[in-house]
């Protein structure tokens, strides 16, 4: 068996739709698809609240890399996906999406209020979404 050390890639050369492919050494037929992605990473915090009141129409959601409210104003009107698994298949995937919108920013720490088709069920909590890409206003 070969060495199953990482191998160094040289990211500055490549393309944003630039496709590797590479060999993995412990099995000789298997290969591993690199590519880009084409959406941030976010977690969500919430719903929007007061001190005893819940808003569950308004979720609260930080994007990675993103630390000022001056950050978080590149995101606003980007669509985010909360994808998760259900029990049950519907025309042959268990794999289901709700869809919504970077609204505006939340206080001071890149923070941001979103709102969702049908509303985040409160286990979506902690859990991590996709903030995409588009539209694109730049």
């Amino acid at each position: 068996m070969g060495s199953t050390r990482a191998r160094w890639i040289d990211w500055d050369g490549m393309d944003a739709l630039d496709v590797i492919w590479m060999k993995r050494r412990p099995r000789p037929c298997s290969y591993v698809l690199l590519i880009h992605r084409l959406y941030s990473k976010g977690r969500v915090l919430g719903h929007k609240r007061a001190k005893r009141n819940t808003r569950p129409n308004t979720s609260l959601i930080q994007i990675e890399g993103v630390a000022t409210k001056e950050d978080a104003q590149f995101y606003l009107g980007k669509r985010v996906a909360y994808v998760y698994k259900a029990k049950r298949e519907i025309q042959g995937s268990k794999i289901r999406v709700i869809w919504g919108r970077v609204t505006r920013p939340h206080g001071n720490s890149g923070v941001v209020k979103s709102k969702f088709r049908s509303n985040l069920p409160p286990r979506a909590f902690g859990d991590s979404v996709r903030v995409m890409l588009y539209p694109s206003t730049v």
